[in-house]
């Protein structure tokens, strides 16, 4: 989870409940002060308006589309990927790529709006097949992969340089989206991403593009459960248009509670590691969820006033690593430590619904799960028990075990780099 290394956000706003309601009601005042209409012609104009403020208050209704950068040929692409450390040899066409900024629901059902990725390869497709790209966890909001050119945005033009139509969403609160970021939780995952794909397709028509329906899903880390999420609603049929193709989730915590609780307690995760994510896990899903009722239940005074603040979104990963402390037993209480040996109802309850991802559906699509074995943030129980829960629900998904790599590629090559060329390969297989 590099994210430690670059940053996300998150601060809260809520768009009024009603707005629709309201816009509509403006335009019926307006229309009864202006000129008098035929009964005929005032309730057509009357209607327009109304399914004009309906489209603009719409889940995944295009607000802005800003040219980020581009890259003229495969060469240009090859060379961007070979840049970041990542394999060029896919790298075949020229790439545009564009930040959108959307209309979406924060965690709560409530208007809000995102930001995220367009990539269109520089080919002579008018039809092009979809990836849809999660990135891996990041607390400072000007890390996401919209704001931050860089090995953010390598898989995006990875994907798009070898040919396909590529979204990246920033999640809630990251980028160019207000309020906090509500990290690890699925369902603004979801609905973040599907919204995404809405306004691309909306914003590629414009461009003389058509988005097919099939969409390929992948995603590192924190993006391995974010895939997972929005393939489940793709199959669900969340949108009218389009449909899950294949899910390739590498490197996932999908099962926090069985899996990666025990392994940061045991000191399986590296110290520095298990420190960071265990006071994210806890922030954020305070905010979410209200595990605890004051920070000093669970941080020791010298964090308790701190912690949270950390985590704002405004902090740098190395802000972050540098104001928490080297171990578990210095930054929590023993409440704290309790709380995630024996998790109560409100954070097993959030923990549940991370691993719901791989326990409560049957994905009918193509599913490979990407682990490996030198990882030392995301533990590989996480993919075992993803994988059982899938298996048990009938689902024939494989596992690629991507060798002794580690997670976030520092100082060596990671299996979030490793395993794009091999995806790449295997979408281009199902293809």
């Amino acid at each position: 989870m590099r994210g430690f290394h670059r940053v996300g956000t998150r601060t809260g706003r809520r768009a009024a409940a009603g707005a629709l309601a309201a816009a509509i009601a403006v335009a019926l005042v307006a229309a009864g002060t202006a000129p008098a209409l035929a009964g005929a012609q005032r309730e057509t104009a009357l209607d327009a308006r109304a399914e004009v403020a309906q489209r603009d208050h719409a889940r995944g209704a295009l607000l802005t589309a800003e040219p980020f950068f581009s890259l003229a040929g495969g060469r240009d692409a090859a060379a961007e990927l070979t840049a970041w450390g990542f394999d060029a040899r896919a790298a075949r066409h020229g790439v545009d790529v564009w930040r959108l900024t959307y209309r979406t629901v924060d965690a709560h059902g409530q208007r809000t709006t995102a930001s995220g990725l367009l990539a269109l390869p520089r080919t002579q497709d008018r039809r092009l097949r979809v990836v849809s790209y999660a990135h891996g966890t990041e607390v400072h909001r000007g890390s996401a992969p919209s704001v931050n050119r860089g090995f953010a945005t390598a898989p995006v033009v990875a994907y798009a340089s070898a040919g396909y139509a590529t979204v990246a969403p920033d999640y809630l609160g990251m980028g160019l989206g207000p309020g906090p970021h509500p990290w690890m939780d699925v369902p603004s995952e979801t609905t973040a991403s599907l919204d995404l794909l809405r306004a691309a397709r909306e914003f590629s028509a414009g461009e003389g593009r058509q988005l097919r329906r099939e969409v390929l899903v992948t995603g590192f880390s924190q993006g391995a459960s974010a895939a997972l999420g929005l393939g489940r609603a793709l199959q669900a049929r969340a949108d009218g248009w389009f449909r899950l193709d294949a899910l390739a989730p590498v490197s996932g915590a999908y099962d926090f509670a069985g899996s990666q609780l025990p392994a940061l307690l045991a000191g399986e995760v590296a110290p520095e590691w298990a420190v960071a994510y265990t006071a994210y896990l806890l922030v954020a899903f305070d905010r979410s969820h209200d595990v605890y009722d004051a920070p000093g239940d669970v941080f020791r005074a010298s964090y308790a006033e701190t912690a949270e603040e950390l985590f704002d979104g405004e902090h740098t990963g190395r802000e972050v690593m540098a104001g928490l402390p080297g171990s578990l037993p210095e930054l929590l209480t023993e409440e704290g430590l309790a709380l995630l040996a024996e998790p109560n109802a409100e954070l097993a309850g959030a923990l549940a619904e991370l691993h719901s991802v791989c326990v409560d559906w049957a994905p009918r699509a193509p599913i490979t799960l990407w682990q490996a074995r030198g990882d030392e943030q995301a533990v590989d129980a996480n993919t075992a028990a993803c994988l059982a829960a899938l298996r048990a629900n009938g689902v024939r998904a494989g596992v690629r075990d991507l060798g002794p790599v580690d997670h976030e590629g520092s100082p060596h090559i990671g299996s979030h780099v490793a395993a794009i060329p091999e995806i790449i390969r295997w979408f281009d297989r199902l293809a």
